[in-house]
């Protein structure tokens, strides 16, 4: 496996196929005598003792688990919307249902298959149109297939401190730092709001993710593991190679052959939320209690005292 994405890409798309997808079963093999289970039971979460999740009306994914939905947005999302179409203009969006695929919950436990997804798009891409959005979307299923097979690779290795390249770097274990970053309060607007929405939902853009693991590793400065963590502990969409993987990544000690690869927060949430309906709006960081502005990166801390982001 090459330890550079864009290697294995290549590679894939010139030599790689697909598999068809499985037919359905018309019917499953009895379960085994003597079980005790019925086979028609299907226990329902009061009969599990487990009450009702309170969903955010914020929420980017405002959806339910198993199969039956999972469907449902794939022919929401492909035939119904077109909004795959358009996927590559869109898929940096911070706010709604339709700026992204939103299949990764569940992809992450089983209830979709990667390669019925791949089977409907090259079907969009016959019947309707073929273009860079509807590439991306595979593009995208290629990196999670990708970081399935580091983690084959590697082993153990994804939750190394020193990652695949055995760099060593001084991260910090500062916990007043990972709170603030974790709670939504470093001061920086795009920051807490993503972090926020994180907390408050299980869910975060791929954007905002990219962002404030940048902001961890390379301005806090703090062990990558503590975020990685901690998206392990909340995201609906966990994925154990996907999150370790993009987390190295992010930490310059995974599969990315830039050094110092990293985020300007102000200018991303320029970029990206120029508006600011996403960060002081829909995500309420206006009430945040911030950092002192002396335990904040020096250059960030200049930089927000200059934008008009400033909480």
């Amino acid at each position: 496996l090459p330890d550079v994405y864009t290697q294995f890409r290549k590679a894939v798309e010139t030599q790689g196929r697909v598999r068809p997808v499985l037919p359905t079963l018309d019917q499953l093999k009895p379960l085994p005598p003597g079980s005790g289970l019925d086979e028609g039971l299907i226990p329902s979460p009061e009969d599990l003792e487990q009450t009702d999740t309170v969903r955010d009306p914020r929420s980017a994914f405002p959806c339910s688990g198993g199969e039956t939905q999972a469907l449902a947005r794939l022919q929401h999302y492909f035939w119904d919307t077109d909004a795959v179409a358009t996927y590559k203009e869109t898929r940096n969006g911070l706010i709604g249902l339709d700026y992204s695929t939103k299949f990764s919950p569940w992809l992450a436990i089983g209830c979709i298959s990667p390669r019925y997804i791949y089977q409907q798009i090259k079907k969009y891409e016959s019947e309707r149109t073929a273009n860079q959005s509807t590439y991306w979307v595979v593009f995208e299923l290629l990196w999670r297939d990708y970081f399935k097979f580091v983690g084959a690779k590697y082993g153990d290795r994804l939750f190394d401190i020193k990652g695949l390249q055995d760099k060593s770097i001084p991260w910090k274990k500062d916990m007043n730092l990972f709170n603030a970053w974790k709670e939504g309060r470093t001061g920086v607007p795009f920051v807490d709001a993503n972090m926020r929405e994180l907390a408050l939902t299980g869910f975060m853009s791929n954007r905002g993710r990219q962002n404030v693991a940048s902001f961890l590793t390379k301005d806090l400065g703090l062990d990558w593991r503590m975020g990685a963590e901690w998206f392990h502990y909340l995201l609906v969409d966990h994925d154990v190679s996907s999150n370790y993987g993009n987390w190295l990544y992010s930490a310059g000690i995974g599969n990315d052959p830039r050094e110092n690869r990293k985020f300007n927060m102000i200018k991303q949430g320029l970029d990206y939320d120029n508006n600011v309906c996403f960060s002081l709006t829909n995500k309420h960081c206006r009430t945040t209690t911030a950092l002192p502005e002396g335990e904040r990166p020096a250059t960030l801390a200049c930089q927000i005292r200059s934008s008009s982001l400033q909480s």
